[in-house]
């Protein structure tokens, strides 16, 4: 196992990197050491899994219950997590609870949402199952559920005390999901780092066929470009950690007008990306020749980079002045300026993205 560190003073943790679960349980006490006891949440799709984190967690001293929850965004609601506080009130939780997120996204979302709020905060550790969830939402501290009107419109930072990240859980991840976690590994590429942008080009066929070292590296190398921003801004304070938002602002509004679910979060994302990027081109921050490079890559991955035109333009814009990153009910958008370097552009007018997106 390779462990990479999240620099955050007293919220400091650990990632572990590792090709079998092997060790998971030695590592989550290492990093809970004062709990006893643990909460396991997983999905329908994750519970042969969670069974065996149960096992590796007791050998170690952890003694663990388990909730099983629906698969699927609409799982991130007040009401599953509603369902946890009634487990952890059944089990008497204390405030050393360890709160164990067995899963994709959503899991980790819901179950660290949980984690936030309950007794004014609880331990969490992550155990990401999917892509997407390894390089971008296990690390970070993000959790929330959603709201009706948008994604992620409720929820806390909430650091993990550890990230257990198993490169074999991806052998038997469906190609539609992996190829979703995809995008978000191209996006730390736009945003940080033109040497891997370039690598993920150079490397299309072995990526797709899952080459274990391949995707070691591509997962170890966005964990770490992640964790380098969260480290300097950690609660989104300077401005610097938005830039991971690249092609969300697109991204969550294609998800709330398609249909939660309609779309995984990582086809979205790839879309957004280069509508993100054609407006850059409009503003005069890149070429065409840019957006296109974007485009193939994402192409080359079968991700999707246009949206359905049934998809309202007048309804798309309605729910981006819902974003988070809005300020003063002004459009503001991650933008490019060249590969691996973007910026957070305020007071975007109205009618050039109704242009981008018809």
């Amino acid at each position: 196992m390779e462990t990479l560190r999240v620099e955050l003073g007293a919220r400091s943790y650990p990632i572990g990197v590792a090709s079998q679960e092997f060790g998971l349980g030695a590592f989550a006490r290492a990093c809970a050491p004062r709990s006893t006891a643990a909460l396991i949440v997983a999905d329908e799709n994750t519970d042969a899994i969670a069974e065996k984190v149960a096992v590796s967690l007791k050998a170690n001293g952890l003694h663990s219950s388990t909730v099983i929850v629906q698969a699927g965004e609409a799982t991130k609601s007040l009401e599953w997590a509603g369902e946890l506080y009634d487990e952890l009130a059944e089990l008497r939780a204390d405030r050393q609870m360890l709160i164990v997120a067995v899963g994709g996204g959503v899991i980790g979302d819901l179950a660290g949402f949980a984690a936030a709020t309950y007794n004014r905060g609880l331990p969490l550790f992550m155990v990401p199952t999917t892509l997407l969830s390894m390089v971008d939402s296990s690390v970070g501290g993000k959790v929330g559920i959603n709201h009706p009107r948008g994604k992620n419109l409720i929820g806390a930072f909430h650091q993990p005390s550890g990230v257990f990240i198993n490169t074999a859980f991806l052998d038997s991840l469906p190609d539609r999901e992996y190829r979703s976690g995809l995008a978000e590994v191209v996006k730390y590429g736009v945003i940080l780092d033109a040497e891997f942008f370039e690598y993920l080009e150079a490397n299309i066929e072995p990526i797709l066929a899952r080459e274990p070292s391949v995707v070691r590296h591509i997962v170890q190398r966005s964990c770490r470009l992640k964790a380098n921003v969260v480290e300097k801004d950690e609660r989104e304070e300077t401005g610097l950690r938005a830039v991971l938002n690249y092609g969300h602002t697109f991204a969550h509004a294609f998800e709330a007008v398609g249909g939660y679910g309609a779309w995984l979060h990582g086809e979205a994302v790839a879309a957004g990306m280069v509508y993100a990027s054609t407006l850059a081109e409009l503003l005069g921050r890149v070429d065409a020749a840019f957006t296109e490079r974007q485009r193939e890559l994402l192409q080359a991955f079968q991700l999707p980079t246009g949206i359905p035109e049934e998809w309202p333009a007048e309804e798309l814009i309605a729910a981006m002045y819902r974003d988070k990153k809005t300020e003063a009910g002004k459009l503001r958008f991650i933008l490019p300026t060249r590969m691996g370097h973007v910026e957070l552009v305020d007071g975007v007018n109205e009618p050039l993205v109704r242009r981008v997106l018809t």
